[in-house]
């Protein structure tokens, strides 16, 4: 697994520990001795095929890239694009040349393939956007071409903004909503595809043991909802006001235009073939699963 410090990632890697499975990280670093790693290098397009041949593998799941958020300056972009792009074909290529490959990979991809579409329900067999973010996840995913082509079954996970109080979205936003300074971006119009991350996971799982399903897989709740919503949702849930909107032009000038787009933007995704291959959702719904995750972290009060 790479990526197994993320945010999804280690939650992962706990779980799939809990049940029995052995968990091998690839490391940005040198092993040290005896320990159960895999050493690779991104940037300079190095992994240890030799290491990576030892070990019987039932699955690799690649889960790394740079964060998104941040001021998308030139340098920031080419991180973003090589980091998902030239890391996931460096694996993609690896597991190829394996004389014992696993039977599945499953690749890290985002909504933001499809660009923002507006409020139309977007499936998997929905086209690309053509904005940086969806021509970046494009490439992301041809990257991974190298093992399906060598016999692998590949997903390719479109993951909308995982839920969790732990990283990500939700952890950034709850501080402002606590002090009653949340709201939505811009109109809050935009739809807001999200997924709990207990969902996030046991998406992960299925797809893992679900041999028909190959290709592009949307990791979204099933029921997205406006930003709008969701600020109102979250402030009702905290019992604060969540009435301040923030301007599109406020993020162009802390974040830089593109970001902004990107932030302000937003996909009405639906996971169709998660729910056609039998997944059932713990939270299809965003206010239970906002409970849940602010009870137990403390934030409910």
């Amino acid at each position: 697994m790479s990526g197994a410090t993320g945010l999804i990632g280690g939650a992962l890697a706990q779980r799939l520990t809990r049940d029995g499975h052995e968990v091998i990280p690839l490391v940005r670093r040198s092993p040290r001795p005896s320990e159960r790693v895999i050493a690779w290098d991104p940037v300079r397009g190095t992994i240890d095929r030799a290491a990576l041949e030892g070990w019987q593998l039932d699955g690799v799941v690649h889960l790394a890239g740079e964060n998104v958020f941040g001021r998308w300056t030139a340098a920031k972009k080419r991180r973003i694009r090589e980091s998902r792009v030239a890391g996931t074909r460096l694996v993609s290529e690896a597991i190829a040349r394996l004389d014992r490959r696993p039977p599945v990979f499953l690749a890290a991809s985002a909504v933001g393939y499809y660009g923002d579409q507006g409020a139309a329900e977007l499936t998997e067999q929905s086209p690309a956007g053509d904005d940086f973010l969806a021509q970046v996840a494009r490439d992301w995913e041809g990257a991974t071409a190298p093992a399906a082509a060598a016999g692998v079954r590949v997903a390719n996970l479109r993951f909308g903004v995982v839920l969790a109080t732990t990283g990500g979205a939700l952890a950034k936003m709850v501080p402002a909503f606590r002090l009653g300074l949340g709201g939505a971006i811009g109109s809050g119009a935009q739809y807001f595809p999200w997924i709990a991350l207990e969902d996030a996971l046991g998406a992960i799982l299925h797809v893992l043991k679900t041999a028909s399903l190959s290709g592009s897989v949307n990791v979204t709740a099933p029921h997205p909802v406006t930003q709008l919503e969701f600020a109102r949702t979250l402030g009702r849930v905290l019992r604060r006001p969540a009435v301040l909107p923030v301007p599109r032009f406020a993020l162009g000038l802390v974040f830089g235009n593109d970001a902004a787009a990107m932030m302000a933007g937003g996909q009405r995704v639906l996971p169709a073939r998660l729910i056609a291959a039998g997944y059932r959702f713990r939270f299809a719904e965003v206010e239970p699963a906002l409970r849940e995750l602010l009870a137990a972290g403390g934030g409910g009060s």
